[in-house]
């Protein structure tokens, strides 16, 4: 990934030309995951392939063609509403994802099973998103519907999000059972939490936060013998009212045990807060 950084940095070029990879590669697999895991078991999981699953079963609509049809008009209203933000790579996306869709329509169901195929088709969905996400574009659909409703009824963009893609599913549930809009849900949040992961990676940090009396002796033992940076913050004992700076330090997980048992040794009475730091950027880790 690094080699890919620097190749992206030195050829701008290059870049542009592996954030339309991105895009295609991203829009293929969401393109396959629904016709192999979500068609074929009806979950409808929210946004325009959700509507397309449910049309398919009602009226006999070829999906694909339903997504152009959504798509399509969807992506002009928002260069008329929200202006022109979203650029080539999204309307390739738009356009893309449904021609794959259209492309695969005839490969077999890899599973008949609906729990498995909203695991594995919210999977396949997130990971195809995630990575045409990486390639600073989306696929279109609903999403765009929820940046407008966002800018014109002053709801959250969150909000608007889960309001479309709740009245998706709660069709589902009606066209189809209960059982089938339940099914729709896990793949929702499965698909939420896969774009998460390929967006931020499989690596987590750890961040401490370390209010001592020994700051120097912890602050050197950090520096020396975990060799990670640590950052000093002013700040005040709300108790006390006395000056008490808090070192700030953030490690790999596999490191995070070797700090702990370095400030209990150093300081036994140390006060120590730890979050987890989902992405970190710059030196010693990874690269913006």
């Amino acid at each position: 990934m690094n080699i890919l950084n620097n190749l992206m940095q030195t050829y701008p070029k290059t870049r542009v030309a592996i954030d339309y990879i991105f895009v295609l590669i991203g829009a293929a697999i969401i393109a396959v995951s629904f016709n192999v895991f979500l068609l074929p078991n009806q979950v409808a999981s929210g946004g325009v392939s959700g509507i397309s699953t449910i049309l398919k079963t009602v009226v006999g609509w070829e999906p694909a063609y339903v997504q152009w049809a959504f798509n399509i008009p969807l992506f002009i209203a928002g260069v008329i509403f929200l202006g022109k933000q979203f650029g080539v790579k999204t309307l390739v996306g738009t356009i893309f994802l449904p021609f794959v869709v259209f492309s695969t329509n005839n490969l077999e169901p890899w599973t008949h099973d609906a729990l498995l195929g909203a695991l594995f088709g919210g999977i396949g969905v997130g990971l195809g998103l995630g990575i045409v996400f990486r390639g600073k574009a989306s696929t279109g659909g609903t999403d765009l519907a929820a940046q407008i409703i966002n800018k014109y009824t002053g709801f959250t963009l969150g909000r608007c999000v889960v309001m479309i893609d709740g009245l998706i599913v709660l069709t589902a549930a009606l066209v189809f059972n209960i059982e089938k809009g339940l099914y729709a849900l896990i793949a929702l949040y499965v698909t939420s939490k896969t774009i998460d992961l390929v967006q931020v990676g499989f690596g987590r940090s750890k961040m401490a936060m370390i209010i001592t009396s020994k700051q120097e002796e912890v602050r050197a033992g950090i520096l020396n013998k975990i060799d990670r940076g640590v950052t000093k913050l002013s700040a005040y004992g709300g108790f006390t009212d006395h000056e008490r700076p808090v070192l700030m330090c953030v490690v790999d997980q596999t490191e995070f045990t070797k700090l702990k048992q370095l400030v209990k040794t150093l300081d036994p009475s140390a006060f120590v807060v730890v979050m987890d730091a989902a992405e970190v950027l710059g030196e010693g880790f990874k690269r913006a």
